[in-house]
């Protein structure tokens, strides 16, 4: 049983189905990628686990609770921390504020976790009173990810962490996220850079027309033919 897991979700915007019977999910310092070409209904996928898409049909269970109905906010009090791929971070506040809004819904205090983000990214101490809007695209998805990880959460949602980014900056996130997976978290991701998210993956999803096309680990997805014609480059 995965700790997350969206099953047979079907559902869209309005009348139009994008996810049909598609099922993903992650286990517990498990990264499961979820890939395909554009338009395959990826981050339909994770919006739908995370409660901002309605479902026709299939659940979501979180630690073998079914969710299906909880409203984002409640999913992220229950452990779910989503970074979405455009404006996750407040541009205006400084490094360190944009840590601390983070924490919104904890009640105890939050400066163990504080650190231990400031230790996972040495740039965030850095540039900790620079106002987020100045920094790089991929100190941006740092301040993005730190920012989710403040919420303590057992699941972490990424969307696309690694758009417009240089390789090197993706090389460098992609450390961090296996770090994060180490300390026991479940990480989902959705990513456009296939190959090298399948490298670091325990777990793969190829989506196309919102279907699962091929689920396996992320070693055996490298090394299928059809998976590396169709949708690695060959």
């Amino acid at each position: 049983m995965r700790y997350l897991v969206g099953e047979e979700m079907t559902g869209g915007y309005g009348d139009a189905d994008i996810l049909h019977d598609c099922t993903i999910g992650v286990d517990e310092g498990e990264i499961a990628v979820v890939v395909g070409p554009n338009g395959a209904g990826k981050s339909t996928a994770m919006k739908a686990v995370f409660g901002m898409l309605g479902l026709r049909s299939g659940r979501v269970l979180m630690n073998g609770e079914d969710i299906t109905a909880l409203k984002p906010q409640e999913r992220v009090r229950k452990g779910m921390g989503f970074v979405p791929q455009t404006n996750n971070v407040f541009p205006s506040l400084t490094v360190l504020e944009n840590l601390e809004m983070g924490a919104f819904v904890r009640a105890d205090d939050v400066a163990d976790t504080l650190s231990q983000v400031l230790e996972l990214f040495p740039v965030l101490r850095e540039k900790a009173d620079q106002p987020a809007g100045e920094l790089s695209g991929g100190q941006r998805q740092q301040v993005a990810v730190g920012r989710a990880l403040m919420t303590q959460p057992k699941v972490l949602m990424l969307d696309e962490p690694t758009a417009g980014v240089s390789p090197i900056v993706m090389d460098e996130l992609f450390d961090r996220i296996i770090e994060v997976a180490r300390t026991g978290i479940a990480i989902l991701m959705v990513e456009q850079n296939a190959k090298q998210a399948l490298h670091i993956a325990d777990k793969g999803f190829v989506l196309v027309q919102g279907r699962n096309r091929y689920t396996d680990t992320g070693q055996a997805l490298l090394a299928d033919n059809d998976v590396r014609k169709a949708f690695l480059g060959g």
